[in-house]
């Protein structure tokens, strides 16, 4: 699935081996909130854990995602963050396996232009859209506002959010 994005100073590349670094950072700053809570491991620890988990759910999207595309997010040519994306998961629809800005990059109106861009083109190809929501991510007020219902639940903390074209 080609995404067309409207707005012209973002742009989408495809990952490269030499963009580990950047993804790692912005795995990173999805988990900033809650390792603020983490009080008795270090920064060098902290690190660490984030590290080893970004690898992990690299290698996992990498194993079980054959067929998505996977996406380094610009804007003006700067690395700002990921989207991972299958145009016929499991031949049901277009599934958004991750979306992630750095957090300087957030609340500017980027992801919900980027996520309706995804949407505008599903809904020509007459596909849904669904993702994988933790319930205390922020932009689930997002994916409620761009119509998306949740569908299913998996150990309280998933929601499976889809999305349906309207006629």
């Amino acid at each position: 699935m080609i995404v067309e994005i409207t707005d012209t100073s973002i742009s989408l590349r495809p990952i490269q081996a030499e963009d580990l670094m950047i993804l790692s950072e912005i795995y990173s700053s999805t988990r900033e909130k809650e390792l603020k809570q983490v009080v008795e491991w270090n920064d060098e620890q902290k690190k660490a854990f984030v590290l080893q988990q970004f690898m992990a759910q690299h290698e996992y999207y990498q194993k079980n995602y054959i067929g998505a595309a996977f996406y380094v997010i610009q804007k003006n040519k700067d690395s700002i963050g990921r989207l991972y994306i299958h145009e016929n998961f499991q031949e049901k629809g277009v599934r958004i396996i991750d979306i992630a800005l750095l957090s300087q990059w957030q609340n500017r109106g980027i992801g919900s232009s980027i996520l309706k861009d995804i949407l505008a083109k599903a809904s020509t190809l007459n596909r849904a859209v669904s993702i994988h929501v933790e319930t205390f991510n922020p932009a689930m007020k997002l994916y409620k506002k761009l119509d998306f219902e949740k569908i299913s639940e998996t150990n309280g903390v998933y929601h499976l959010l889809e999305w349906k074209h309207k006629n």
